[in-house]
């Protein structure tokens, strides 16, 4: 390919919207432009790039036995109600109306689809295992589109859907899918690495999720450099010790607190109780209904663990009217003593602690020498807080580390969930009917090419791994008249290394050597050969790796020197 019969439009600078350095380069380097917001046209090195992405994935998941399919885009709402993803996703749905006035979804997930299919062809074990996947449109209803296509309203995904027996032939198929991924983000040239995860809204009772280090990432990743231990944030869990033990003493004993209402405040007042004796008391609405939710005065609520506690993602911080009707006091003078009409949800470090300070739920009054056992009716005991950088292991017990990443792929242990809801269900050896057992793999493909790009890129651009680049080689001669001796001299390279098959573009603009380099080291283009007067004077090419030094090859080993370094 020629540099000007493609479209290759560069930016000196990047637009003011863009907020992270992969988004800067994807637009400064011209792989894509803006539409609207959250929504992007991919250019043609952006197109290469993100082919060479998809290529990858799809000769891995058919290395792991997985079925291509295509899935639509649209579809019907009567799906997602059945599966009960109707509601609790209908904040990220899109919806359109057909001419006969009918709803429909336009697909983030194929959960439904997939079931759906699968209940209506499989019958038989003997049918089984089988795996599913595709690579295609989503679209999600992002209320604050940001990051490029780190979140975007429409994307490009691989989901993948497998369909087993059993729990022990499931987790096979997981494994495979598991090991496929990490082949996957090996081949796209970035660091990457699983952790434990929630799964969120799509459900399931065991999950990972792949993460490509950055310090820009949206997620917060907890991880134990001695024993390998790492989970998401919103999954992870420490040896944090519980509170520390005390004798039940004296009944509790209310108190006046004029004017405080935060943990913090409590610690300056009068009575000076420290912030690890006392019980924060938090009021939420899930399924319309308030619960009650106890976590040590110096923790954090992690609301992820919280989905997964009261069931449902659907919930939210109950208001200052709601907790008042139903504790009979504002926040800030909270408690569960004595609360008897609401489920109440308390931490695990909580479990055994006496002598604490809580609410009294009564404006302008605490509660002290509150035993948990005692004195509060606890409905269920769970993890509930969010861990800290520096709390022991819960493996090993050496120091946590938090670091920030972004996550490119997703696996999830299904279970039954959805083969249930739709009667996927398959005639066993004995005869008896069983429903399958499923997982689900997802990879955001557009997302893992920025991913890419925010994992490798330096002061003056993009370094792209071979495997990914658009164009593996950049020839660029400072002369382009037909007649030059350095452009006489490019096109036999050109002709020769593409005969070799190497994806080669050649730089034919009439622009200042300066031009030329800087957009080249832009771009990324992993190795550019430069031709020009002086080096042919000398019967040479300059030879350079991108972000590596220049080096001198003599004009008849220059196409031997290139697929030296292509092969590495």
């Amino acid at each position: 390919m020629r540099w000007t019969q493609t479209l290759i439009p560069t930016l000196k600078e990047a637009p003011s919207d863009a907020e992270i350095t992969s988004h800067k380069l994807l637009l400064r380097a011209g792989l894509i432009r803006k539409l609207a917001g959250g929504v992007y046209t991919f250019l043609p090195l952006g197109l290469r790039a993100l082919r060479k992405i998809e290529q990858i994935i799809r000769e891995e998941m058919n290395r792991a036995g997985a079925i291509e399919v295509l899935m639509p885009a649209l579809q019907p709402k009567e799906i997602w109600e059945q599966s009960g993803r109707a509601e609790t996703a209908s904040a990220v749905l899109f919806k359109v109306k057909d001419g006969s006035n009918r709803e429909w979804f336009l697909s983030p997930t194929a959960e439904e689809v997939i079931t759906t299919l699968a209940a209506n062809e499989i019958n038989s074990y003997r049918q089984l295992p089988k795996n599913f996947y595709q690579i295609s449109v989503k679209f999600r209803d992002e209320i604050r589109p940001r990051f490029g296509l780190m979140r975007a309203k429409e994307f490009i995904m691989k989901d993948a859907y497998s369909f087993d027996t059993t729990d022990d032939a499931s987790m096979v198929s997981y494994r495979k899918m598991y090991d496929a991924y990490k082949r996957i983000f090996d081949r796209c040239g970035v660091q990457n690495f699983p952790v434990e995860a929630d799964t969120g809204v799509i459900g399931g009772n065991y999950s990972h999720e792949f993460m490509v280090p950055a310090a820009t990432g949206e997620n917060d990743v907890v991880f134990c450099e001695a024993c390998g231990y790492a989970a998401n944030i919103e999954k992870a869990t420490s040896g944090i010790p519980k509170t520390a033990a005390r004798e039940i003493g004296a009944p509790i004993e209310k108190f006046a607190t004029p004017g405080v209402v935060t943990i913090e405040a409590l610690t300056k007042a009068p009575s000076s109780v420290p912030a690890n004796r006392q019980i924060k008391t938090l009021i939420y609405i899930a399924d319309s209904k308030p619960v009650i939710i106890l976590i040590r005065g110096d923790d954090q609520l992690n609301e992820a663990k919280l989905a997964g506690v009261v069931g449902t993602p659907v919930f939210r911080a109950a208001t200052a009217e709601e907790i008042f009707a139903a504790l009979g006091a504002h926040p800030g003078s909270l408690g569960a003593v004595g609360v008897k009409n609401i489920s109440v949800f308390a931490d695990e470090r909580l479990r055994g602690a006496n002598d604490m300070t809580t609410g009294a739920n009564e404006d302008g009054f605490h509660f002290k020498q509150v035993s948990i056992e005692r004195d509060i009716v606890v409905t269920k005991w769970c993890d509930l807080r969010t861990v800290t950088a520096g709390e022991p292991c819960v493996k090993c017990a050496k120091p946590l580390k938090l670091r920030r990443a972004i996550e490119v792929g997703h696996v999830f242990k299904l279970g039954t969930k959805y083969s249930e809801k739709f009667n996927a269900t398959y005639l066993d050896v004995d005869g008896s009917r069983k429903p399958c057992v499923m997982g689900c793999y997802g990879i955001g493909v557009t997302r893992t090419l920025q991913a890419v790009i925010e994992h490798c890129n330096d002061a003056d651009g993009i370094v792209w791994p071979l495997s990914v680049a658009p164009y593996q080689v950049c020839i660029t001669p400072l002369a382009v008249t037909a007649d030059s001796a350095a452009m006489k001299l490019a096109e036999k390279i050109y002709a020769e290394l593409t005969a070799q098959g190497v994806e080669v573009i050649l730089d034919d603009r009439d622009e200042r050597p300066g031009v030329k380099f800087k957009d080249a080291d832009l771009v990324g283009f992993p190795i550019r050969v430069s031709i020009g007067e002086k080096s042919l004077a000398k019967g040479e090419v300059e030879i350079k790796p991108r972000g590596g030094a220049v080096a001198a090859v003599k004009m008849d080993e220059a196409v031997a020197r290139v697929l030296a370094l292509i092969k590495g």
